[in-house]
């Protein structure tokens, strides 16, 4: 298994598709591992050289005990290029994944060619995430499963698949709770939103039609606003929009990624 030591945190990667093609980083959302872009990876594969990472705490990714920054999770990808030999990369990250994007773009940005944010934001509820957090420390994942699944996909959506359904469920339960609890303390803690100007190089904002974490009314159009060079797509389907709209997404990526990165 490929692993990169970050500090001494082992994150958990692979890397695929052609050597001679545009890197692509892709981040996965809080609560879920690499896995979540399966359906989206024939369609970009072709195009791409596709860099997947289980965030830190997530997946076979080392969970270590504590609170974890956006600076740390940033870091974590930088080293994971480094060691895939890769100098630049496209970032794509779905809700934390987004934010470890925008962190990276202001850390390093001479590595970021290009953002797509993805069903994300700059700023959330600090005292919702604390509580949830606590939530989590004191009685364990299964105590937030059921309302993470009603924020992750749409009604719909669950209803008309409810074997993958029960397979996002369970991986949420048996996931580590002391990595979601650091990796939400990043959400509560961060400071984004009074930098947003400062990132240089082009983003793509997607927000989801159906996505009630972060909509575009109030998280998407502050990107939206606040990044200098953005442009904004809406695609069908909810939060995790790899997993209920997966070809559009796909779609999305393969139109604007490659031409924003040529801006930059």
């Amino acid at each position: 298994m490929p692993f990169a030591v970050s500090g001494s945190t082992r994150i958990y990667w692979k890397l695929e598709g052609k050597e001679s093609a545009p890197g692509l980083v892709l981040l996965n959302s809080i609560g879920t591992d690499m896995g979540l872009w399966d359906a989206a990876l024939p369609a970009l594969r072709q195009s791409f050289r596709l860099l997947r990472i289980d965030t830190r705490g997530h997946g076979a990714s080392d969970a270590p005990a504590g609170d974890y920054t956006l600076a740390q999770l940033a870091s974590d990808v930088f080293a994971v290029m480094d060691h895939a030999g890769l100098a630049e990369a496209a970032i794509a990250g779905v809700s934390l994944g987004g934010m470890i994007a925008m962190e990276m773009a202001l850390m390093q940005p001479g590595r970021v060619s290009c953002l797509a944010l993805i069903c994300t934001s700059a700023t959330m509820d600090p005292a919702a995430w604390n509580d949830r957090i606590t939530k989590v420390r004191t009685e364990g994942m299964a105590s937030i499963a059921e309302m993470a699944m009603g924020r992750f996909l749409a009604p719909d959506f669950l209803a008309a698949n409810p074997e993958l359904a029960g397979t996002l469920q369970c991986q949420l339960t048996i996931m580590s709770a002391v990595g979601y609890a650091g990796c939400g303390a990043a959400i509560r803690d961060m400071t984004l939103a009074d930098r947003l100007g400062e990132i240089t190089c082009p983003a793509l904002v997607v927000t989801g039609a159906k996505d009630v974490s972060t909509p575009f009314e109030g998280h998407g159009e502050h990107l939206l606003r606040a990044i200098p060079r953005a442009w904004h797509v809406v695609v069908p389907g909810a939060h995790l929009a790899p997993i209920d709209a997966p070809q559009e997404l796909a779609a999305v990526l393969l139109s604007s990624i490659g031409a924003g990165a040529a801006q930059g």
